[in-house]
C-alpha cells in the first residue's frame, strides 16, 4: 500500500509491515527532509495539500494536532484518499459525524488510530473476559496519565482541540466502549470532574470521570495531561477474579497481562511488538480486502459522542472546530 504521512508520527511503522512510504510533509521542512532520510520515504512535499495532490498516495496518515483532525480528513476523503487518522477523528461529534458521512459518500476506508486495540495484549484482555474466567465483569478503572508537555506545546491549546482528554483520556473512554459487548450495551457518563490548565482557559489538565454500563458494571477513567510519570493502565473486576493490563496503550514497553482468578495467579507476555504494526496491518486489511475494522467512522462518531459528554459533566464546552 501507498502511504503518504501529513507529518512525520516518529514510528517507523511501515517498515515492519510492508508498506510503501510515498511521501511525508511538515509545517517544518526541515523535519520533515531528516524524517524521510531516516526511514525511507521517497519524497517530502512542500505541504499538506500537495500530498492529497499526489496521484500516487492511496492512503493518508494524520497525526496532526487534534484540531486539524477533521479538517484534513475531509480533505482526504474529498479527493478519494483512503484515511489513517489518529484519535480523535474530529474536533468534537458534529465534525465526526460529518467525516464519517464524507467517507462514506466516497467510498473510503476512515479508520481510527486508537491502536491499543489491534495489539495481542488488549485481545487477550477481551479473551478473558470474554472466557468467563474472571466471572461477569463488575468494574472498568483506567489510568492515562503522562507528565506536563511544555506550555506552548498544541495539547495545551484549545483552538487546536486540546486537553488530557482529547490526548490520552480518550483511549480510556474508548476502552470502555469496547467492554459493550460484555456489559450489556454502551457506556454512559454518570459524572465527571476536572480542572482547567492554568493560563490556558477551557483546556483541561486533568479529568476524572465515572460510566455506568446497562448490564450493572461501572467504570472510572482518570486521565491527566500533568502526571509525575507516564501511566496507561486498565484494570477489570469481575465477579469471580480480575485482569490487568500494567500498560496496555504503549505494550511494547510491558506486555503484560496478569489474571487473578480461581485463587491463582499468572502473568502472559503477548508480545512487544508495536502497536502501530497491528493496526497497519489491519488498515492494510480494510484497504486491499474490505476487510471491517473495529475503528471505523461509526466507531469514531460514538467515542466522539463520549468524549462530548464527558467534558459536559466536567464543566467545560467540547472542544471547537478549526476552520482551515
Amino acid at each position: 500500500m501507498k502511504v503518504a504521512l501529513l507529518q512525520s508520527p516518529g514510528r517507523d511503522t511501515a517498515r515492519l509491515t510492508g508498506a510503501r512510504l510515498v511521501a511525508v510533509a511538515a509545517r517544518d521542512r526541515a523535519r520533515a527532509e531528516a524524517f524521510a532520510a531516516e526511514h525511507g520515504v521517497e519524497r517530502v512535499l512542500a505541504s499538506y495539500a500537495d500530498v492529497l495532490a499526489d496521484p500516487e498516495v492511496e492512503a493518508v496518515y494524520n497525526p496532526l494536532a487534534n484540531g486539524l483532525h477533521g479538517p484534513w480528513n475531509l480533505a482526504a476523503v474529498a479527493v478519494g484518499k483512503h484515511v489513517l487518522t489518529e484519535k480523535p477523528s474530529a474536533s468534537d461529534a458534529v465534525e465526526a459525524r460529518a467525516v464519517r458521512d464524507a467517507a462514506a459518500d466516497a467510498g473510503v476506508v476512515l479508520m481510527e488510530a486508537f491502536r491499543y486495540l489491534y495489539h495481542p495484549v488488549t485481545r487477550r484482555l477481551l479473551d478473558v473476559l470474554g472466557s468467563g474466567e474472571i466471572g461477569e465483569l463488575r468494574h472498568v478503572e483506567v489510568h492515562m496519565g503522562i507528565p506536563a508537555p511544555a506550555d506552548a506545546d498544541p495539547r495545551w491549546s484549545l483552538a487546536l482541540a486540546g486537553g488530557g482528554l482529547m490526548d490520552g483520556g480518550c483511549c480510556g473512554l474508548h476502552l470502555h466502549r469496547a467492554l459493550a459487548p460484555f456489559a450489556g450495551g454502551e457506556p454512559r457518563i454518570l459524572a465527571a470532574k476536572g480542572r482547567e490548565r492554568a493560563g490556558h482557559p477551557g483546556v483541561d489538565e486533568w479529568v476524572e470521570a465515572e460510566l455506568a454500563f446497562p448490564g450493572g458494571a461501572t467504570g472510572v477513567v482518570h486521565s491527566s495531561m500533568a502526571a509525575d510519570d507516564v501511566r496507561m493502565s486498565c484494570r477489570l473486576v469481575g465477579s469471580r477474579g480480575e485482569a490487568t493490563a500494567p500498560f496496555f496503550v504503549l505494550p511494547h514497553r510491558d506486555d503484560r497481562v496478569l489474571v487473578t482468578a480461581g485463587g491463582t495467579e499468572r502473568v502472559e507476555e503477548l508480545g512487544r511488538r508495536p502497536s502501530y504494526a497491528y493496526q497497519l496491518e489491519a488498515f492494510t486489511a480494510a484497504v486491499r480486502e474490505g476487510v471491517p475494522v473495529p475503528t471505523d467512522a461509526d466507531d469514531a462518531v460514538a467515542t466522539a459522542e463520549l468524549v462530548d459528554d464527558c467534558y459536559r459533566a466536567a464543566g467545560f464546552d467540547p472542544r471547537p472546530r478549526t476552520v482551515l
